[in-house]
C-alpha cells in the first residue's frame, strides 16, 4: 500500500506548530509519525507502512480497528440522534445502556453516571464519596470526610482530583505540587508491616477520610504493577471494618484486559464505587461510567435539591458513545475475546521468557492481555520506539518498562511478531552504549 505524496507529512509541519502534544517537551521531541488509518490490529503510516499496535491506542481498541458492527451502530445513531442533553431530556440508548451495563456488573453496583473520559469519571467518584457523608449528615469541621487513602504506583488521571490520588511520581503532575490537595499516599498492604500501616491509618484517619481508591489488581501507569487478589480483599475487610467507601478504578483493566470482563466480578470483591473508561466503547468514542452501590446512592435521594449530586458534563450519556457502547459489549457476549485474551496471554507467557535472561532485564511478567519487560533503568526511549517501528510494531515503553496491551483480535502470526520484536529490541537496547 502506498500513499499519496501530500499524505508524507506536510500536514505535520503546517499543524504541529500549533498542537499542544500529551506528556511532550515539543521543543525536543521527535516528530509525530504520520498516521492515515487503522485497519483490525493494525496501524497504518501516511507512507503505506502497517504496524501491529501493541498498545490498543492506550489500552482502548479491544476489539481492534474499523470493526465494522461498531461502525455500523455509530453511523446509524449518528443520523438518528448525534447528541441531546440530559439536562431535563432522556434518550432510548442511554438507558438500555445503563440496564445492560448493570447486568454484568456485579451487585450492589446498581446506579450509573455516564461522562466523557476516564478522568472524569474519577472526579465524580471522588465528588460522590465526599458528598455521601456530607448527605448522611456525618461531615462536620471535626470530621470532614474530605480525604481518600491511595496508593504508591497508582495513577488515576490528569484532571486536578485524580491527579490528588496519584503518586506524583507517576501521574505526571509534579509540575503541580502544592496546587493539589493532600491525599493519604500509603504503600499496597501485601506485607505485615505495610498492612499494619494501613489498617492503623484507616483507623485512626477514619473520620477525616471519604474513601479508599485503587487500581485493582494491577497498577497501570505506574509500571504495570501486579499484586495478588487477596490485597483487595483485605482492603475491602479493613473497609467494611470501618464502614469506609471503597472505589476501583478500573479503567485500564475493565473489560477483559485481565481475562475476566472485570476484576471486581472475576476475584468477588466489589467496591462502593467503580470507575470505567478506555476499552467501553471499543476504543472509538470517549465515553466514561461511575457505578455506584446502593449504599451510596441513597443519601442522594431526598427533598431536599442540595442533596443532589453534584456534576453534569455536557456531553453526558453521549448518544453516539452509547451506540458504541452497546455494540462493544455485543461483540463482547456474541464473540470469544475471553478466549482470546487467555490465548494472547498463553503466547505472551512464551515468547517473552527469552527476554529473563538478557542483561539489565529485572522481570518478565504477564496477566491476560498483558506483557511486560522490566528494565533495570530505562533510556534511550526515543530510539526504542523508532526501531520498534522498524521492526513492524507499535510499542512505546514508559517509566522502566517495555509492555504490549494489544488488541484481543491479534492473531498468531501479529502476536509472534509482536513479542519477538519486544525481545529482539531488548536485547539490541542492552548493548547500546549507557546514556550519560
Amino acid at each position: 500500500m502506498s500513499s499519496p505524496p501530500d499524505l508524507e507529512g506536510p500536514w505535520i509541519e503546517a499543524g504541529l506548530p500549533h498542537l499542544w502534544l500529551p506528556y511532550t517537551q515539543m521543543k525536543t521531541a521527535p516528530r509525530p509519525v504520520p498516521v492515515t488509518g487503522t485497519a483490525g490490529s493494525r496501524v497504518i503510516l501516511a507512507d503505506g507502512t502497517q504496524l501491529v499496535d501493541g498498545t490498543s491506542s492506550w489500552w482502548t481498541a479491544c476489539h481492534g480497528y474499523n470493526h465494522p458492527h461498531i461502525v455500523g451502530a455509530v453511523r446509524a445513531q449518528l443520523d438518528a440522534m448525534p447528541h441531546v442533553m440530559m439536562g431535563g431530556l432522556l434518550h432510548e440508548p442511554v438507558c438500555r445502556l445503563a440496564e445492560r451495563l448493570i447486568g454484568h456488573l456485579p451487585r450492589p453496583l446498581d446506579r450509573i453516571f455516564f461522562s466523557e473520559s476516564g478522568s472524569v469519571s474519577v472526579e465524580v467518584a471522588l465528588k460522590m464519596a465526599i458528598q455521601y457523608w456530607r448527605n448522611r449528615g456525618d461531615a462536620s469541621a471535626d470530621a470532614p470526610h474530605t480525604a481518600f487513602i491511595c496508593f504508591d504506583g497508582g495513577y488515576h488521571g490528569d484532571t486536578t482530583g485524580a491527579m490528588s490520588v496519584s503518586d506524583p511520581d507517576e501521574g505526571f503532575h509534579e509540575a503541580f505540587r502544592g496546587s493539589i490537595l493532600p491525599q493519604i499516599r500509603l504503600p499496597l498492604p501485601q506485607t505485615p508491616e505495610t498492612k499494619a500501616r494501613f489498617l492503623r491509618t484507616l483507623t485512626e484517619q477514619r473520620h477525616t477520610l471519604a474513601g479508599v481508591i485503587i487500581e485493582p489488581w494491577i497498577l497501570g501507569a505506574g509500571g504495570m504493577q501486579f499484586y495478588s487478589a487477596d490485597v483487595l480483599r483485605f482492603i475491602r475487610a479493613a473497609c467494611d471494618e470501618q464502614d469506609m467507601l471503597l472505589i476501583f478504578d478500573e479503567i485500564m483493566t475493565g473489560f477483559g484486559r485481565t481475562g475476566t470482563m472485570f476484576i471486581c466480578s472475576g476475584h468477588g470483591v466489589v467496591p462502593d464505587i467503580l470507575t470505567l473508561s478506555k476499552a467501553l466503547t471499543g476504543g472509538t468514542l470517549p465515553f466514561a461510567a461511575t457505578v455506584s452501590s446502593s449504599k451510596v446512592s441513597e443519601p442522594f435521594l431526598s427533598d431536599d435539591p442540595d442533596a443532589a449530586l453534584m456534576h453534569g458534563p455536557t456531553y453526558m450519556g453521549n448518544p453516539l458513545g452509547c451506540a458504541a457502547a452497546h455494540a462493544s459489549l455485543d461483540l463482547f457476549e456474541a464473540e470469544p475475546r475471553m478466549a482470546q485474551v487467555a490465548r494472547i496471554e498463553r503466547g505472551f507467557r512464551e515468547l517473552l521468557e527469552p527476554a529473563r535472561s538478557l542483561p539489565r532485564v529485572k522481570d518478565v511478567r504477564v496477566r491476560g492481555a498483558i506483557g511486560v519487560i522490566e528494565i533495570d533503568g530505562l533510556d534511550n526511549i526515543p530510539w526504542l520506539k523508532t526501531r520498534f517501528i522498524e521492526k513492524g510494531v507499535l510499542v512505546r515503553p514508559f517509566g522502566s518498562i517495555i509492555y504490549a496491551t494489544p488488541p484481543f483480535i491479534l492473531n498468531d502470526e501479529e502476536l509472534e511478531q509482536l513479542a519477538t520484536a519486544m525481545v529482539e529490541v531488548t536485547a539490541e537496547w542492552a548493548q547500546l552504549p549507557r546514556a550519560a
